[in-house]
């Protein structure tokens, strides 16, 4: 009896060892941990994703999200927005469509450590659920606010460029394709349906986890 119990002492530490518990608070943030350096997702390696930054507009946003169809592009909302056209936010729910958190300039994080927080709590009021993405308005990321993402774990993503409209660039594997749509800078909305007609859109998740994704350093 006794050297069954010590074989069943030691069979448990083998398996404790070959299969140690996944930490508590495993999320998808730790999964770009993978530089000791601050760092943003700005390219995948498979594939290419759309998304649409939005913090402008209200019949036109109202009725592109009602007309657009899968795969649907990731929408990155300004919060304020969000507020002042809540019949648009209850269609994107209801269509399921992604979503993540837009900020406004990286500066204005610099002054106001608390305005991240707010804007967190903002969009997981709305859309209950807290953002997986986080972009700022001009895609900059400072040291202090990646550090500040880090802490609430939401992810810094940038992109691999900007489409203002006009001619459409060749597709490069694992694109992560950024639409602004603000006061003084958007595109006409009907317009990405042509650049949709270029490429088979996938998911941000689907771009990025094929493979390891790229990153670029944020400036200290």
């Amino acid at each position: 009896m006794y050297k069954k119990l010590i074989i069943l002492f030691i069979i448990t530490c083998g398996l404790f060892l070959l299969f140690p518990p996944l930490p508590k608070n495993y999320s998808l943030t730790n999964v770009f941990r993978i530089t000791e350096e601050p760092v943003a997702i700005t390219h995948g390696t498979y594939g290419s994703a759309l998304t649409v930054n939005i913090s402008f507009g209200d019949d036109e946003v109202l009725n592109w999200i009602k007309e657009i169809k899968k795969p649907y592009p990731t929408l990155f909302i300004d919060i304020d927005w969000a507020g002042r056209f809540p019949e648009t936010i209850r269609i994107i729910k209801d269509k399921n469509i992604p979503t993540a958190l837009l900020g406004q300039d990286s500066s204005a994080y610099e002054n106001d450590a608390k305005l991240l927080v707010h804007q967190i709590d903002e969009f997981e009021n709305i859309f209950g659920e807290k953002p997986l993405w986080f972009r700022t308005k001009d895609e900059v990321f400072s040291y202090f606010l990646h550090e500040l993402l880090w802490e609430a774990e939401v992810n810094a993503i940038g992109s691999s460029y900007v489409w203002t409209g006009g001619e459409i660039p060749p597709e490069i594997k694992g694109e992560i394709i950024s639409v602004p749509h603000h006061r003084k800078q958007r595109v006409n909305l009907a317009e990405i349906k042509r650049l949709s007609d270029t490429r088979d859109f996938q998911s941000i998740e689907n771009v990025i986890f094929g493979i390891q994704g790229k990153t670029k350093k944020i400036p200290k």
